[in-house]
């Protein structure tokens, strides 16, 4: 029993821990929003978002491909922007299936722990693994990240078809965790169209942290509009507001730009920096956060010939 209440202790301080981590990145506008007929397709990875895509799961759309009519409502029940299972969820799930069990045979609601006692600390190895490998290849990639001006100089069909989005466009030296596709493009962005998107994603981000609703219903689909207005409501409710300020484009591309009917959409995958704080409404105390970097999928959409708008963000 000694043991068993050890091993739930370090269980509680790790959950904690990876607790604080997801709010630090869950804390940005973000999540959700529809692809048109792609919306429940990965976008192709890129040089800047060299693994696959997370999953849309908050979409007004319907899902149309087999299975994922279960899978969506299910996300979607979770609320929230990124609440998706993962290793918390099994924890969760292995410690009330223990309480269960207990309770069923008459030992009491933890009383079974000890009996779970090694499997609880191998999925905690398993967990401080995966933790320390993460944040490594972060690491890695950050130190190996290379702005697209040496993309360029190499004059690859890659670095000609992005001359705008700031003049930074995504690579990597070295070994990448997937070898990016060339980019399908439908449409012919131009330079016009990746500066739309780098404005775009200074303004919307820098808008969110004012909590301007007006500015994010002109810059996003109804759809989007509605998901930061959740957002921003969810984070008055626990007295905080999300402050986002220095949001700069360190380099990006594009994924795939496509045709349905009259209506036009673009993938990027861009990566950015920014100040993103918690600060106590009432106070202005910094609750977490600070400078830090993000890698996203932002999609936009627009009639064909008009102005692009968000319509879906996806974390890479």
């Amino acid at each position: 029993m000694r043991f068993s209440r050890s091993v739930f202790a370090l269980s509680a301080v790790v959950a904690a821990l990876l607790l604080v981590a997801g709010s630090l990145a869950e804390a940005r506008p973000g999540g959700g929003g529809s692809r048109g007929a792609r919306t429940f397709s990965a976008p192709p990875v890129t040089n800047t978002a060299p693994r696959t895509a997370a999953p849309i799961e908050r979409s007004m759309m319907q899902p149309t491909r087999p299975g994922a009519a279960a899978s969506a409502p299910a996300a979607a029940a979770g609320g929230g922007l990124f609440n998706r299972p993962g290793l918390l969820g099994g924890l969760a799930a292995g410690f009330i299936g223990a309480g269960l069990f207990g309770l069923l045979f008459g030992h009491g609601l933890f009383g079974n722990m000890a009996g779970f006692a090694s499997v609880i600390g191998l999925l905690l190895q398993i967990a401080l693994i995966v933790v320390v490998a993460r944040l490594a290849w972060a690491w890695w990639q950050r130190r190996n990240g290379l702005a697209f001006a040496g993309a360029t100089q190499q004059g690859g069909p890659a670095s000609r078809a992005f001359p705008g989005l700031g003049g930074m466009l995504g690579g990597l030296g070295g070994g990448a965790a997937a070898s990016p596709a060339q980019p399908t493009d439908d449409i012919g962005i131009g330079k016009a169209d990746y500066d739309a998107f780098e404005d775009a994603l200074i303004a919307i981000q820098t808008a969110y942290g004012r909590e301007d609703l007006d500015a994010l219903r002109r810059l996003a689909t109804p759809e989007m509009a509605s998901y930061f207005a959740d957002d921003i409501a969810a984070n008055a409710h626990r007295g905080l507001r999300n402050d986002i300020s220095d949001v700069k484009l360190l380099q990006g591309d594009l994924a795939e730009a496509w045709r349905e009917g009259a209506t036009e959409y673009a993938t990027l995958a861009m990566r950015f920096a920014l100040n993103d704080r918690m600060i106590e409404r009432d106070s202005g105390r910094v609750v977490e956060g600070g400078p830090t970097e993000a890698t996203e999928v932002w999609t936009f959409t627009r009639p064909r010939g008009g102005r692009w708008v968000l319509s879906a963000i996806q974390t890479a």
